[in-house]
């Protein structure tokens, strides 16, 4: 794969109503492959926080006045733009991001749908009539844009992750102010603000700052933002729910997960299995939604956990940009120390390696654990890593005992030849998605997505539940003359 494309516009800069250099000076690009810097990218501090979402503000009245067909036209300008960039997307996303280029054209792919189904949006139903007690009254009840809308987004998706929020916004009429990761800030940052410069956004709707966390917690704290939507850890999501719950401040959070698995006896194993290395090892495990947990029954554990492990072992780790691979890099050494410290604390305490526990550097082989009990590290962490812990029940009760026994509610998955006994199943799971043999990788943009508990309670973004999300309801009640009360 050739280098990826540098441009001189956004080299050392952000973009806010053009690419300027930012305040918090540069940060480097780096490829987690091999450690090569690829570019620079201007890091935004809390000055530039507040001049851009100064501009936000000022722009975003008039966008929201902009005629819907109009908002929706700029959104579908912006997907077709992106289809047609999608080689230099993807050329990014192995780079920066480790992800092997299957993953870099699913995640254009998707995107683009999700921009679609966003511009959609606009054009839908906006508003209810109810009835009054009063004559002659009218009752109108309707949605309006918040505002400026603050997004912080990640790095293991971080072009859909953060479209999945802007799109919508934007479509809906708000401003964005889009806060990319520093390890993703070409690929969810600067090549957004390019396409939707390109698809004729106005000036000053759409302003892109990657930086670290002061960057973000001034975007958070920042009382002219009416919104935050998060995709991230659950530690940093419950402190931007604290200091929003402060601030009376709209949030959506998407957050951690430790996904079940669930095989039951009378499963498919060959089924399960395929949907388990792919749930547990798509982009190295470093998705919310993978598979942590794999709870097998009793009697078909040995079958099933050879099944994976022979699996696991036919994958080639190695870098994206030089050859194909199933699994490219972990996203830095930290990542590899956490995840290496969680599979050895387990193999301690018991757990049988059937498949990697290995690494070089950041390539870390896919790793299948047998015989791990609740009280290890591997069945109680969300590992983020390419790891399988399988964990054995005998009954339906302890499976979901076990399941639910997590902070988390994120996804799962359950695998079983009779859909009555799946479909009971899944409704006794304190998941927010729950996928009937299939694994727990999933994502539509027609479809609200979101979890439960520690996994972040109450939003959904996809499909109507992004009208909920980023708007306000407002009533308006009308009569023709002046209704005249006792005093």
């Amino acid at each position: 794969m050739n280098a990826p494309i540098k441009s001189d516009a956004w080299t050392g800069k952000f973009f806010s109503q053009g690419w300027s250099a930012g305040s918090g000076g540069v940060a480097e690009v780096v490829e987690p492959a091999t450690g090569e810097v690829l570019g620079q990218i201007g890091i935004a501090d809390a000055k530039d926080i507040d001049a851009a979402v100064a501009s936000a503000r000022s722009a975003q009245e008039a966008w929201a006045a902009t005629p819907f067909d109009q908002r929706a036209a700029i959104i579908r300008n912006a997907a077709e733009v992106l289809k047609r960039r999608a080689a230099e997307f993807v050329q990014w996303n192995t780079r920066e991001c480790g992800s092997i280029p299957p993953k870099g054209e699913y995640e254009v792919g998707i995107t683009y749908e999700q921009m679609q189904q966003a511009a959609a949006l606009a054009a839908l139903p906006n508003g209810s009539l109810f009835p009054s007690s009063v004559p002659g009254r009218t009752n109108l009840w309707h949605r309006v844009p918040l505002g400026v809308v603050g997004v912080i987004a990640p790095w293991n998706f971080p072009l859909f992750l953060a479209m999945r929020s802007v799109a919508p916004a934007l479509s809906l009429g708000n401003a964005v102010v889009l806060k990319p990761d520093l390890q993703s800030a070409v690929t969810g940052g600067v090549l957004i603000a390019e396409i939707f410069e390109e698809a004729g956004l106005p000036d000053g709707v759409l302003h892109v700052l990657p930086g670290g966390a002061e960057t973000g917690d001034a975007l958070v704290r920042h009382p002219d933002v009416a919104m935050i939507s998060f995709t991230g850890s659950t530690a940093v999501g419950r402190s931007i729910a604290e200091i929003c719950g402060r601030m009376l401040k709209k949030v959506a959070l998407e957050l951690g997960g430790n996904n079940v698995h669930i095989v039951l006896p009378d499963a498919d194993l060959d089924g399960a299995a395929s949907c388990a290395a792919w749930g547990s090892f798509l982009h190295q495990g470093q998705v919310c939604m993978a598979a942590g947990r794999h709870l097998v029954h009793r009697s078909v554990v040995d079958e099933y956990a050879a099944k994976l492990a022979a699996r696991a072992g036919a994958l080639h780790v190695g870098d994206p940009n030089a050859g194909p691979c199933h699994l490219g890099p972990l996203i830095n050494d930290r990542q590899v120390a956490r995840v290496h410290e969680v599979v050895t604390a387990s193999i301690q305490a018991g757990a049988e390696v059937l498949a990697g526990g290995v690494h070089e550097g950041r390539f870390y082989q896919p790793t299948v654990l047998k015989g791990v009990t609740p009280e290890m590290s591997a069945f109680q962490s969300e590992i983020f890593g390419p790891v399988a812990p399988i964990t054995v029940f005998d009954t339906e009760d302890e499976a979901i005992a076990l399941a639910n026994g997590s902070d988390y509610g994120l996804a799962a998955s359950i695998h079983t030849a009779s859909a009555a006994r799946g479909l009971a199943l899944a409704k006794r799971l304190k998941t927010g998605m729950v996928h009937i043999n299939d694994q727990p990788i999933n994502c539509e943009p027609q479809v609200p997505f979101g979890g439960m508990g520690a996994s972040g309670s109450g939003g959904r973004f996809g499909g109507p539940a992004s009208i909920d999300e980023f708007t306000q309801a407002q009533w308006i009640s009308l009569v023709e003359k002046p209704v005249i009360y006792p005093f």
